[in-house]
C-alpha cells in the first residue's frame, strides 16, 4: 500500500527527519533484538558504563527517562546479571548503578549491533556526506559532540 501524496506535508524538514528517525529506530531495534535486548535497555547500559558508579536519580536524569520506567529497566537488567545497584558510596543513601563483567561484554556487542544498523540507515550516503550529515544534525539537535 503506497502512501497518500501529502505534497506539502511531506517537504516538511521534520516530517522527513521523523521518517529517517523511525527508520533508524526499526533497525536499531531490530539488530539489539538480535541480542535480546531492548533500545530503553541499551541506553541505560550504555549510560552506566559511562557514569558508573552513578546515582540511579542522576542516571534516570542523565538518559532523560521517568524514574518508574528507570526502575522496570533497571530491575530486567539486574535480574539478567548485567547491572548491580549497591549503596552509593557518597551517600549510602541512594543507590549506586555499575555495570558487570557481563553487562559489559553484551554492551560491546549491542554497541557493534547499532553501529551496524547506523550504517545501513546511511548507506546511501558517502563517508563525506556522512560526516557533513551528522554535524548538521548536531546544529539542530542543538547537542554537543
Amino acid at each position: 500500500m503506497s502512501e497518500a501524496p501529502l505534497p506539502s506535508i511531506r517537504s516538511l524538514p521534520s516530517w522527513l527527519l521523523g521518517r529517517a528517525a523511525a527508520r533508524g529506530r526499526a533497525l536499531v531495534a531490530e539488530a539489539l533484538a538480535g541480542e535480546d535486548m531492548r533500545m530503553w535497555h541499551h541506553v541505560v547500559l550504555s549510560a552506566v558504563r559511562d557514569l558508573a558508579p552513578v546515582a540511579q536519580a542522576d542516571l534516570g536524569r542523565g538518559v532523560r527517562l521517568d524514574p518508574k520506567d528507570l526502575v522496570g529497566v533497571l530491575n530486567d537488567l539486574q535480574s539478567a546479571g548485567l547491572v548491580v545497584r549497591e549503596p552509593d558510596p557518597k551517600d549510602r543513601r541512594k543507590n549506586a548503578v555499575s555495570l558487570t563483567g557481563r553487562g559489559a561484554r553484551l554492551l560491546k556487542r549491542c554497541e557493534k549491533a547499532a553501529r551496524a544498523a547506523n550504517d545501513e540507515l546511511l548507506a546511501p550516503l558517502s563517508a563525506a556526506e556522512r560526516e557533513q550529515f551528522m554535524a548538521m544534525l548536531h546544529r539542530i539537535s542543538a547537542t554537543a559532540d
